[in-house]
């Protein structure tokens, strides 16, 4: 990914590029399937951002990621 997506992202979330990639490297080797991983990553995801996220909006996230409805190119989505 280019720095514009970057630059994009932080401007919207607050997130840093460098936060962003340590979380990327903390899930790199972990099982995606694994709804106990999913709610780890989600929790971890959330605090990062500072945002809640509802026991509903965290199950659809783990229905969409083990059913495979995620969109791969996820820079067009930005």
């Amino acid at each position: 990914m280019n720095n514009d997506v970057f630059s994009k992202v932080e401007s919207k979330t607050k997130v840093k590029k460098e936060d962003i990639f340590s979380l990327a490297r903390s899930i790199q080797n972990k099982d995606l399937k694994d709804e106990n991983e999913l709610r780890k990553i989600i929790k971890d995801v959330a605090k990062l951002a500072g945002k809640e996220v509802s026991k509903e909006k965290e199950e659809k996230i783990i229905d969409a990621i083990i059913k495979d409805k995620i969109p791969r190119n996820l820079d067009k989505q930005i």
